[in-house]
């Protein structure tokens, strides 16, 4: 089966499950899903049951599609994302993104736990992205095109809206505290990278790192999905302090900053 047909296939099981039609959709990173529980009306699907979807395999990300409203819009919640490390290709770690456009989806929040490689950041910090540096070397484009939903040659110059960026600086201003801004390199993991491989990516003008995103936003911006993204730093890139990484680190400190992760999209989300 053709891609195209398995999309149309998933919206359409989607669609006959909710009588909602969701603007916005939103893609939570680690420990993140917590944003689930402040949607109403809410309807919730497992993966499992919605057809060619992949299964989430990683802890803190629980595997359900929510579709309610958020602050009275109307959103559909992705509780987990697919990563490449799992096994998934970036035609399959994209393919929600594709089915939240044929649902309806024109505006996409995606957000990630990530190291920070800027050491001017601190765990805990949330990171406006401004733009991406694709590392993967894979890309949810190639193969023939599917053209009812993109050109062959997508612009990338503004992979994340400067209007978006712009609301989500002053929602958090008007909160009392402010964002970074900066540049998100995806890597494919699962490993943590080396000290060595983190200078190389501060040289190359990174500020935070994580194993996702890139191919989901760029699946979005070939179908004309405007996005904003969010990293949440949970802690700091290897060999700028001197410890070890772990996946402990990053649910801990999500879990600390969700109070004010959660005011920030709360806010933020009716302005999109």
């Amino acid at each position: 089966m053709l891609q195209s047909e398995q999309i149309k296939e998933a919206a359409a099981y989607i669609a006959a499950r909710t009588t909602v039609q969701p603007e916005v959709g939103l893609i939570m990173g680690s420990g993140l899903g917590i944003l689930g529980d402040y949607i109403t009306d809410a309807v919730t699907i497992d993966y499992a049951d919605i057809p060619h979807f992949p299964l989430s395999t990683v802890e803190g990300h629980a595997g359900e599609l929510m579709i309610g409203k958020l602050a009275s819009r109307p959103v559909v919640l992705m509780r987990g994302r697919f990563h490449m490390y799992e096994g998934y290709g970036p035609e399959l770690t994209a393919f929600p993104v594709r089915v939240m456009k044929a649902i309806g989806v024109n505006k996409l929040l995606v957000t990630n736990a990530a190291g920070g490689i800027n050491t001017s950041y601190e765990p805990g910090d949330l990171m406006l992205i401004s733009d991406h540096i694709n590392l993967t070397g894979r890309n949810p484009l190639i193969g023939p095109n599917l053209e009812e939903w993109g050109p062959r040659f997508p612009d990338m110059s503004e992979g994340y809206s400067r209007r978006m960026r712009q609301l989500a600086a002053e929602t958090a201003e008007a909160q009392g505290f402010s964002l970074s801004e900066g540049v998100y390199v995806g890597v494919l993991g699962p490993s943590y990278e080396t000290p060595a491989e983190i200078r190389m990516m501060r040289t190359m003008g990174a500020d935070a790192v994580g194993m996702s995103t890139v191919a989901e936003v760029i699946a979005a911006r070939h179908c004309g999905i405007e996005v904003l993204g969010i990293s949440c730093i949970s802690n700091m890139a290897s060999g700028i302090l001197d410890q070890p990484l772990s996946h402990e680190e990053v649910m801990e400190t999500t879990e600390r900053v969700k109070s004010r992760f959660l005011g920030l999209v709360n806010a933020v989300v009716p302005l999109l």
